[in-house]
Order: structure tokens, then sequence, then C-alpha cells
């Protein structure tokens, strides 16, 4: 464990990102008298069960810390003083050099204890947001209490708008389009109560409109909560994407090269070019899915296509968080390395760069999403 402060957790408090930062912290000082939390935690030590976990860029002198060469790793802080986070904190990274023998002197966390499961499927993972998170736990056998799933304060105000934008054909088809918004303002309300929703909350006048039995209230809202957040980070990353393509076939790496050091390279660009625009339009197709369904429902007046969307939707989570999550990174990434002043990459930094965002970028095979909308 080094001892080594972290300044700015505050900030991070104030501007976190939900794909990059999982806030236990937050959901200890919000959700620690609840039941669920206490009976269903995200990890069984109290420390590390209020954590702040992140996915982290490595920095030069950081990378060595690694048995294999990696750009992003999973970083553990444990604050000084959870009343106050401008005190900093400790840290550590999942899978550092020491990583077993740290874990267990400061946790008394063996191999072998449940801890390390979940920290290693987060690793696995290329962002934290709750519906990836979510599903990736579940599919492994683990379901902590519905607490932990929840949106960053940053992203719920970022999301406002967008959302308030989508659902406004589900309020026409409620109340009808001469209603007076200045005075009901019904978009607003049922902007904060999807965005804010958590379990056990009275949503029965929407799941009604949804069709939605009790039962499926609870996960039909979180899904289309989840389905919202994903079209708004589609959105977000796609104003992005254009900069970082052309800064990666501009970028002209310092030293000299043979002839097919230089081939290889333009090859590689070329390659992380053409994934970047799969990626994003295999994401696009998934959302399209959801778009169709939700038409279905506001315009043509069928809500069953769209409660049997919500009820698949789980499926979908996995594909589009590592998809979207492969593409934040490749954005963030560049962005850190090739920000002013940072020093030029020479051919071998650049190519292992490129090498870096092509794995990133490759995931799974696209599901079977014409499944789903039939």
């Amino acid at each position: 464990m080094t001892d080594r402060a972290v300044r700015n957790l505050a900030n991070l408090k104030k501007t976190a990102s939900t794909a990059r930062v999982l806030n236990l912290l937050r959901v200890w000082q919000e959700h620690r008298h609840a039941e669920g939390w206490k009976a269903a935690p995200m990890f069984r030590h109290a420390a590390l069960n209020r954590a702040l976990i992140l996915k982290h860029r490595l920095r030069r002198d950081e990378v060595d810390r690694f048995g294999t060469h990696r750009h992003v790793a999973t970083k553990i802080i444990l604050p000084m003083d959870g009343d106050d986070l401008r005190l900093g904190g400790r840290y550590l990274f999942v899978g550092q050099t020491g990583y077993d023998r740290t874990m267990q002197e400061t946790f008394g966390v063996g191999p072998h204890h449940p801890d390390r499961q979940v920290l290693a499927l987060m690793d696995e993972l290329p962002g934290l947001d709750p519906f990836l998170l979510r599903e990736q736990l579940r599919r492994n056998g683990l379901t902590p209490d519905p607490c932990y799933f929840n949106l960053s304060e940053a992203d719920l105000a970022r999301m406002a708008q967008f959302v308030a934008q989508e659902i406004q054909p589900l309020v026409d088809l409620s109340l009808g389009p001469d209603v007076d918004l200045d005075a009901v303002n019904p978009v607003a309300r049922l902007t904060a109560r999807i965005m804010c929703f958590t379990p056990g909350a009275d949503m029965s006048s929407l799941c009604a409109t949804l069709r939605l039995e009790p039962h499926e209230c609870d996960e039909g809202v979180f899904c289309w909560k989840g389905f919202l957040y994903y079209k708004w980070a589609l959105n977000s990353v796609i104003g992005d994407v254009g900069d970082v393509l052309e800064g990666v076939r501009r970028a002209r790496p310092y030293g000299r090269a043979g002839a097919e050091q230089i081939v290889a390279l333009e090859r590689a660009r070329e390659r992380v070019d053409r994934r970047i625009l799969q990626t994003c339009e295999a994401a696009a197709d998934m959302l399209r899915v959801y778009d169709e369904a939700f038409f279905a429902m506001t315009r043509r007046g069928d809500p069953t296509r769209f409660r049997d969307f919500l009820r698949d939707a789980p499926l979908l989570f996995s594909e589009l968080g590592e998809r979207l999550g492969a593409v934040q990174h490749v954005i963030s990434f560049w962005r850190f390395r090739a920000a002013a002043g940072k020093p030029r990459l020479t051919y071998e930094e650049l190519f292992d760069l490129l090498a870096d965002f092509e794995t990133s970028l490759a995931g799974r095979e696209t599901p079977d999403t014409a499944s789903l909308a039939a």
C-alpha cells in the first residue's frame, strides 16, 4: 500500500464520470442505515466498501508497477477522512506488483477472498458504469444491493436536458400535446423520477403505462435509465471521435524510422480508424432497437414491444458498456497523451498506443439484436 496522497478527491466527487468512477464512500454515506446495504454489500471488508474505485490512465512512472504492459488500471483509493476529501487518501492498483501481499497485509484479504473476485471482475471492464458493472457481477453470480448502481451527480446534471427531450413523446402520449407545460412541467418531473429512481420508489403510474407488472417495475425503470444513459453517452462521444481520429492521422512521431516501421504504423492508424467507426456504428445499431420499441409505444400506441424490450435489455448492457467504454478510453487517453506540453511520441510509443487502442476496441461479436427487436 503506497502512502502517496491523492489530492483531488473533492474535485473527483464533484465532476466524476459514472463510467470512470465508482464512489462507494457516497453509497455508504447515503445508505449505510438501509437493510439492503447491510445485507448485500459490494465488498465484505468495511474499508473497501467505503473506497473510491476508478479507471486510471497510467502515467509513465506508473507503468512499471505491472508485470504486463497496460495503459489503464483499476485504482482503489482509501480516503484519509471520509468527511473531508481534500485531505486526500492512499491508493493501490489492482494487479500491481506485490498486490497479493498488500491486500493480505492491509485488509486481511487473501487470493481466494470474495472481495478479490469482485475487484478482478471490475478490472476486466473498460469502465465502471452501473449497468455494465451490474451485468458483469450478475453473470458471475454476484448481486450487490441496487443502491450501488446509481449514476454520479455530475452525469445526472449533464444528462438532464437530453433525457427531457427523449421522454417528451411519452409525456405527449400521456397528457396530449396541448397541455400547459409551464404550469405542470411534467417533463421535468418525469425526468427527475427516472434519473433519480431508487428501487422501491412509487412508479406505479409509469409502470402501468409501460404495462409492467409490479414485480417488474424496478427492473424495468432501471433498464430504461440504462438505455437513456448509453444513448446520451454515444451522442457525447460521437462529437469527440472526429477530433481524435484526425489527431491519430496527423500525429508525427519523433525520431527516425525504417520503411517497414512507417508502413506498419500507417496500417495501425487505418485499423484504429476503422475499429472506432465500427464500434460506434455497432453501438448505434443496438440503440436503434431501443428507439424502435419506444417509437412503437409513443407513436403507435403499442407499449407491449417496449415492455418486452425492457425485459430483455440486460442482454445488451454488457455489449453497449464495453463498446462505449472502449471508445471513451481511446478519446480520454489520446487527449491525455496528446495534450499541449506533453513530449512528442516516438514511433515505438505511438505504435504501442495504437495497438492498445485496437485491442480495447476489438470487443466481442455483435449480439443478435434482431431477436430483441422482434
